[in-house]
């Protein structure tokens, strides 16, 4: 029979060659097992024992015992943690398991009527100037000819901010007319630019209204630029965005910012110009405003009108989303229902 030292010695030998809870359970019969167990053996054969030699045997065999168990159990909560790391790194890199399949995303048609308009215009040799959300009276009105108390500013339901002591800025821009002044003030012409953004009108939100939309605005500033050039680039941008041929007229209307201004109509996309419920039976569709920039713009940024003139125009993003792609309602873009972006 073993002694308590050279059980002790066996069971750790035994113990570092586990490698699994059947393992265990081997070790723990061989050592403390009630019928076979070579210390449980040990246990018993005290009582044949002096009285001496039994209190001393018996200590050093119930210490092993506590001892023993001890060990077990720590290597058995080991061997469960790992067992439970081994089965999700085996579901992880399971072959044979079904994929998830990931559900491929599109964009916005808010964003890919934007990257078709900058792509053409860029074509054209336009390059994109972005500005500021949050802009000055300076910017959004005076600097565009539409000082203090003008009946022009009627037009526009802003949504004003308070001031707070912190600069001059104190509105939601209206459209992006600003950023044509930010760059005027400092560019020198010729150049040609359009200004893509969202602008904020404080108005009632219905199908082809809402207080906040998108807009891009144009710029061309040279010595002999006119209405004939604007006619042409504009005419070339519709038939690129909408992928076919049509025609476009202009209108006279009232712009502070340009002198002449006018409407932009374009033949209807829908019945070739014949007249059909979409266009309201005129065969045309208004589509933006649009002139030649105003004297008092140009001086407000430097430049003298004797040399300069150019024309700007602006419309709508969603005007033109919702005409390419058939949508008839403009709160749709905004409503983040996936419905209806998995269309596109």
């Amino acid at each position: 029979m073993k002694t308590v030292g050279e059980l002790k010695k066996s069971f750790i030998a035994d113990l570092s060659k586990a490698r699994d809870l059947v393992s265990l359970e081997k070790i723990y019969r061989k050592y403390l097992g009630i019928k076979s167990g070579e210390l449980t053996s040990i246990l018993r054969s005290l009582k044949d024992l002096s009285a001496s030699n039994r209190k001393k045997l018996g200590a050093e065999a119930n210490t092993l015992k506590r001892f023993i168990q001890k060990e077990l159990e720590k290597q058995k909560e080991e061997l469960r943690g790992r067992s439970e790391v081994d089965s999700a790194s085996m579901r992880e890199v399971d072959v044979t398991a079904p994929g998830k399949r990931i559900e491929r995303g599109s964009l916005h048609p808010i964003t890919r009527t934007l990257d078709s308009i900058e792509e053409i215009f860029g074509q054209m040799g336009f390059e994109v100037a972005l500005g500021p959300d949050l802009e000055s009276e300076f910017y959004n009105f005076d600097a565009l000819n539409i000082p203090q108390n003008h009946p022009a500013r009627d037009l526009w339901d802003t949504f004003w901010l308070k001031d707070k002591g912190k600069g001059d800025i104190s509105l939601l821009r209206t459209h992006t007319s600003p950023v044509q002044i930010r760059y005027m003030e400092t560019h020198q012409p010729p150049f040609q630019i359009i200004a893509p953004g969202r602008v904020f009108r404080h108005e009632a939100t219905d199908a082809s209204h809402h207080f906040n939309f998108y807009q891009v605005e144009g710029l061309m500033v040279g010595e002999e630029v006119s209405v004939a050039n604007f006619r042409h680039v504009i005419t070339q941008f519709f038939r690129g965005f909408l992928k076919k041929d049509v025609n476009i007229r202009l209108r006279p209307s009232y712009f502070p910012f340009v002198e002449p201004g006018f409407e932009v109509d374009m033949s209807c996309v829908v019945c070739d110009g014949s007249g059909c419920s979409t266009c309201s039976k005129r065969g045309w569709l208004e589509m933006m405003g649009a002139g030649m920039v105003h004297p008092n713009v140009l001086r407000a940024v430097g430049y003298n009108p004797k040399f300069w003139q150019g024309f700007a125009f602006g419309m709508g993003v969603e005007r033109l989303a919702m005409m390419k792609y058939k949508i008839n309602d403009v709160r749709l873009f905004f409503s983040g229902d996936m419905r209806f972006l998995k269309q596109f």
